[in-house]
């Protein structure tokens, strides 16, 4: 296993965003159509919070529908913004950043992905599953 690899070698760049001012519907279509997690939100140019698919169980009963079933009952989506259940304090790593180092962030906080920034812009975005799968591909 190499000590010094940089995140960028196992991270996602193609990173699927939300707008602070799209609504949580849209924000579980994401996650359903992509199967992801996590999705950071950004302000512009700027990222201002991470919702995670978790975030949205929280407050719904989405996880008791079908994968398939698109008629959600939506009425406690709209009683909340993104902004109101995003992760609104994150940390961030820059892509120069060693798989070693982010490991060890994420195993010391309660969060599971963390957003690349290098330049102040969104690059990528790191997740537990990433680095679990980087450790299967080293055996």
């Amino acid at each position: 296993m190499k000590k010094r690899t940089p995140i960028s070698a196992i991270m996602t760049t193609d990173v699927i965003t939300l707008n602070h001012s799209d609504n949580l519907e849209i924000a579980e279509s994401l996650f359903k159509k992509n199967k992801i997690r996590h999705i950071p939100v950004v302000s512009g140019d700027e990222i201002i919070g991470m919702l995670s698919y978790t975030d949205l169980l929280r407050i719904s009963f989405a996880d008791a529908i079908d994968e398939e079933e698109q008629d959600v009952d939506t009425v406690v989506y709209n009683m909340f913004t993104i902004e109101q259940v995003m992760a609104k304090n994150l940390i961030s790593v820059n892509s120069n950043s060693t798989i070693k180092e982010v490991a060890e962030v994420l195993s010391k906080k309660e969060f599971h992905a963390l957003p690349v920034i290098d330049d102040n812009k969104l690059v990528g975005i790191v997740t537990t599953t990433d680095l679990i799968n980087y450790l299967i591909e080293q055996f």
